[in-house]
């Protein structure tokens, strides 16, 4: 009885997420490119994670243009606003496709402090496929009817690209950018974190399991959705989260400065 007493309260358990500063917000955003790096989730200079400030002027933080994931600080992060200004001294550009795909989502989603962007191997290899995620998985299923898709128009500096963008995530969590990539939007940084994480593996069991040319075994809707829904009542991602702030803590803790 006091083993089962100890999982249902793990698995009721649910950290308290406070509200950042931006000195806070800084630091954590940071701590997320040197996660990606970390996971090989970077891609050169390229692909984004952005994060809204407190404020009503709706700016947010993106990453300087032409640093590396491992090179950015909590202090090198560049404030701009919706329309790609910078709005904050820096010696550091942004980049235009950067601001365009986030700004389209940070404009029109309320939910979304954080978006996610990324061109890994697995995440391009499932973006090029006609029907990428199959319920085969335990991360595929997590994500069960959260997947939106945006076909591609070319690199993603067109405003008018944005209304198609925001209009085909509509209020669903992660985005398979065709021929592209993947993106994620989260309430936190560690929220946009999980489930980019979960997109990440779902392409990349894909991708292993497809490529065997056996028979797979789908997981029914029903139990899919029940899945789906207990993953997203979770903790959204904080314990993960957290846990890889502190191992770049122990590898690196440069990100602070």
């Amino acid at each position: 009885m006091e083993k089962y007493n100890k999982v249902t309260k793990l698995n009721n358990f649910k950290p308290k997420v406070k509200n950042l500063t931006e000195k806070e917000l800084r630091v954590q955003l940071a701590a997320a490119y040197r996660i990606f790096n970390h996971l090989n989730w970077d891609y050169l200079i390229y692909g984004h994670i952005t994060a809204r400030v407190p404020g009503p002027e709706k700016h947010f933080l993106i990453n300087p243009f032409g640093l590396r994931y491992d090179e950015v600080t909590a202090s090198n992060l560049v404030k701009i606003d919706l329309d790609g200004n910078i709005v904050e001294k820096s010696e550091y550009p942004v980049n235009p496709a950067g601001f365009i795909i986030h700004s389209a989502i940070h404009s029109t989603r309320e939910d979304a402090h954080c978006v996610m962007h990324t061109h890994t191997p697995a995440g391009m290899a499932a973006a090029a496929l006609k029907e990428p995620i199959k319920n085969i998985d335990f991360d595929s299923t997590s994500l069960t009817n959260q997947i939106a898709f945006h076909d591609f128009e070319g690199v993603t500096v067109r405003k008018e690209e944005c209304e198609r963008l925001s209009n085909n995530l509509g209020k669903k969590s992660v985005m398979i950018l065709r021929n592209h990539g993947l993106l994620s939007v989260g309430s936190t940084i560690a929220h946009a974190f999980i489930r980019l994480h979960s997109l990440e593996r779902a392409c990349l069991i894909q991708t292993l399991a497809r490529s065997t040319n056996e028979d797979l075994i789908e997981v029914s809707d029903n139990i899919a959705k029940a899945h789906a829904n207990e993953i997203e009542n979770s903790d959204k991602g904080e314990l993960a989260f957290n846990s890889m702030i502190r191992l770049m803590d122990k590898i690196d803790p440069s990100y602070k400065d």
